[in-house]
């Protein structure tokens, strides 16, 4: 009780709090409402386009063969736990979220070595028969060793993205860009 009586503001401040208390989450709500932020929970591959610099990504991925069974989370999300899977998520989300909130997000996008390991291993999870299928073997017995040695981007760099190098790499392409945070009646105020 003593804590509670504690925290409870003197009275004449109880309005001037509870105004406070009303913007902070009117301005929480309408972050999370801007920000798209339930669709990042999902694994929607046009949540990736919420960001509009990840267009090339989402339009090479939808022509290659990798759109028939996979979403962007199934390559780039480690799968060994979901609790590992979700912490993942929201490390990268916070990266990305913070990078373009500041504006400094690179003409061209690469992939951390972190990412990087999680790809590899995804490729291996869905992948691991191309190691140890006997008729890829049968033609040069050298190769068994040095595809377990690599990361399977040193030789499939382009799978399933293509030569995604810059912003205009597929300029044509149709992609769900997220639509505008602008309100309707803050639009029509400034007409």
């Amino acid at each position: 009780m003593k804590l509670i009586s504690a925290l409870r503001p003197p009275d004449n401040w109880k309005l001037p709090v509870i105004i406070l208390l009303g913007i902070f989450t009117g301005m929480g709500m309408y972050l999370l409402k801007i920000s798209n932020a339930v669709s990042y929970l999902g694994d929607e591959p046009s949540t990736c386009t919420n960001c509009h610099i990840m267009a090339p990504q989402y339009a090479t991925w939808y022509h290659s063969s990798h759109r028939e069974k996979t979403t962007c989370n199934d390559c780039h999300v480690p799968h060994n736990n979901v609790f590992n899977k979700y912490f993942f998520k929201a490390k990268d989300g916070m990266r990305h979220a913070t990078i373009f909130t500041l504006r400094r997000e690179p003409q061209v996008i690469f992939i951390k070595e972190a990412g990087r390991e999680a790809v590899h291993k995804n490729c291996i999870r869905c992948h691991s028969g191309l190691l140890t299928d006997s008729k890829l073997l049968r033609y040069n017995t050298n190769t068994h060793k040095f595809r377990l040695e690599r990361k399977c981007q040193d030789c499939h760099r382009e799978t399933p993205h293509g030569r995604v190098n810059s912003l205009s790499s597929a300029p044509w392409a149709r992609v769900p860009l997220p639509g505008s945070s602008v309100p309707e009646w803050l639009k029509e105020m400034t007409k």
